[in-house]
């Protein structure tokens, strides 16, 4: 106990002076870049050289690096149980524990989807019909959940752009576990009636899921780590559906077909817990992001003063909906879902019926191509960073390449499933094809964030809305051909699915594009961002070299560094991640005119006594009291 008491007085000590509002967190005279606002909070009232007696917000070199730099640094107050454990995962950056965190997420999310398919092969392996429902039943059991998905994927976009993403994301996939652990029970009343209305709900819910997690890239990530931060939140889709399919089919045939539907629905909550605690809306918000992460983002997303969120009534629809681009990204997007939610409703039923697997067995095999995908979707991201970061191909480019490739792939082997006679080829071929079908979500799944990052969770909401449309329609297609011929149908299937991703691989690769669409450009008030003067920041201090310690750096894939500190050191002219040129930029020199003088911002540190060190005549000093930053 005592040692508890005494713990409990450290905490009151070092915490104590939190109040509810904003807290103004100083960065501690010896910080070398890097604990975020814990371990700087020891310093207790220590006076600075910095305005106000705080320490300037800057670890690159002894002069300030934008008008912020002035400013103490706007810290959130630490909640109850950060001041026990730190919102924080060891040895990652806070932006990938939100990517890890989301895929996960995403996981649960679409292994919740592949219950249903589960429990009615229990029922059939029986030998009776499940739930005696008919196939038109059955059918609308299927598809329901995606009439509730389709509501609100447009709307979804808007809501993610109006409150905080991580927290709409994080409620919808809490709401839908919930619900989830209600579907056993509605299956038993009403011949299936009571279960599609609980399935719609759930829909509604997870229709928010894709627009509100673009609408945390938004925030979160930098140009040149889009596709790989991106790609690894949603590769907890197919992931989930390689844990879902064969966990679904163990739990059924060893408990019963219920226990999928409990098991998620914990699951889900659970996942919620930790989300709340390790998730937030943007990297000023975080209480444990270090400061030189906190920079990195920033500096490379472009620094708004008061960035304004898009509504029904300033997004440009006209402009939109007359764009070859969008209109490319929603038919890439639909064509995934027609062979995504083909394979997660119906795989399991072409290896029963056709090549004779158990339940159980149907699950582990089935989950084989979407394993293979997991392990792809991360690496074509980071492999489409690669080119794009080095030149290699432009953002067009590298979209075009990873689409096309994919869906083209995906779309060869089919046929080749379509016309097999033995499970080993066709499951060589389809787990092929699924596999190089992940090099596609480097393609149009992240292609948002290139033509409209401002409006990325409004189009992902509008394009996964009509992707969603092949979730609706694939039950009501296939369920009449299989009950008519369960056996046979599938090469009809399959050829049906090779020719739908041709389509798209054809459009995509025509329409596309990786540039920043002209109607897409943020508000002139909003391009108005500060800029550093050249040679600011600079590394040419000895005594700075390994300021950012052992803090990770990015996957170079042989290339020359590329670090946060050097994405610091580069002109931050840029609103909102765009790599594009911005229009009608105020700090650009007319061609021809004369250029125009910068003024160097005043000293942070050092004697100030002596201007010259800083560049500055005895008539260019600044007129504020200079005993604020005289040595203590």
């Amino acid at each position: 106990m005592k040692g508890l008491t005494a713990f409990k007085e450290k905490a009151t000590g070092v915490f104590g002076g939190l109040k509810p509002n904003m807290e103004k967190f100083e960065i501690s005279q010896s910080y070398h870049g890097g604990h975020g606002g814990y371990e700087e909070m020891e310093g207790g009232d220590r006076e600075g050289r910095g305005p106000g007696g705080g320490h300037a917000y800057d670890d690159d070199d002894d002069r300030p690096d934008s008008p912020a730099s002035f400013e103490e640094i706007e810290r959130p107050p630490l909640r109850k149980i950060d001041k026990y454990c730190k919102a924080e995962c060891p040895c990652m950056p806070a932006r990938y524990t939100i990517a890890t965190m989301a895929c996960v997420g995403f996981m649960i999310a679409f292994g919740m989807r592949c219950n249903m398919s589960a429990a009615k092969l229990k029922g059939e392996h029986n030998g009776t019909v499940f739930m005696n429902w008919t196939v038109a039943v059955e059918s609308h059991v299927d598809s329901s959940f995606f009439w509730g998905y389709l509501v609100t994927q447009i709307p979804g976009g808007f809501i993610a752009s109006k409150f905080p993403a991580n927290k709409i994301f994080g409620l919808s996939i809490v709401s839908s576990a919930t619900l989830h652990l209600f579907v056993p029970f509605a299956m038993t009343l009403m011949h299936g009636h009571v279960v599609i209305c609980v399935r719609v709900l759930q829909g509604l819910f997870e229709g928010v899921t894709y627009p509100a997690c673009h609408g945390i890239w938004r925030f979160w990530a930098p140009p040149m780590e889009r596709s790989r931060l991106a790609t690894l939140a949603f590769s907890g889709s197919y992931a989930g559906v390689v844990v879902g399919l064969p966990l679904s089919g163990l739990l059924a045939d060893a408990v019963g077909y219920q226990a999928p539907f409990y098991a998620y629905g914990v699951f889900g909550i659970i996942w919620y817990m930790f989300w709340i605690w390790l998730c937030f809306e943007n990297p000023r918000k975080h209480p444990a992001i270090s400061i030189p992460e906190l920079k990195y983002i920033e500096k490379s997303l472009g620094e708004s003063a008061h960035p304004t969120m898009p509504s029904l009534k300033t997004t440009p629809w006209r402009e939109m909906m007359r764009s070859m681009p969008v209109y490319a990204i929603i038919v890439a997007n639909f064509c995934r879902s027609w062979n995504f939610y083909l394979l997660v409703l119906f795989q399991s039923s072409f290896l029963k019926h056709k090549f004779g697997f158990k339940v159980e067995e149907a699950g582990f095999v089935g989950s084989l191509p979407h394993l293979i995908m997991t392990t792809i979707v991360p690496f074509g991201g980071m492999l489409a960073d690669h080119l794009r970061k080095n030149g290699i191909l432009s953002t067009t480019n590298v979209r075009k390449l990873f689409n096309c490739g994919g869906f083209g792939m995906e779309g060869l082997f089919f046929l080749f499933v379509a016309h097999s006679s033995t499970a080993t080829g066709a499951m060589f071929a389809l787990t092929c094809g699924v596999a190089f079908s992940g090099f596609a979500i480097s393609g149009y799944n992240v292609n948002h964030l290139d033509i409209a990052p401002r409006y990325a969770s409004i189009l992902m909401g509008l394009s996964n809305g009509i992707g969603t449309l092949a979730g609706i329609i694939v039950p009501y297609a296939l369920d009449g051909l299989i009950q008519a011929n369960p056996t046979g149908c599938w090469t009809t299937v399959f050829t049906l699915a090779a020719c739908v991703h041709l389509v798209g691989c054809t459009f995509y690769g025509i329409f596309a594009s990786g540039e920043l669409q002209p109607w897409a450009e943020p508000p002139a008030e909003e391009q108005k961002v500060w800029a550093p003067p050249p040679g600011a920041i600079t590394n040419t201090d000895p005594s700075q070299a390994g300021m950012l310690g052992d803090y990770m750096k990015e996957t170079s894939f042989g290339a020359p560094e590329y670090t946060e500190q050097s994405q610091m050191q580069q002109s931050n002219a840029i609103s909102y991640g765009a790599t594009g040129h911005v229009a009608n930029n105020p700090f650009a020199v007319a061609s021809g005119a004369p250029p125009i003088a910068e003024e160097d911002a005043p000293p942070t540190y050092g004697d100030v006594t002596n201007p010259g060190q800083y560049g500055y005549t005895q008539g260019q000093m600044p007129s504020y009291d200079p005993q604020g930053y005289q040595q203590q």
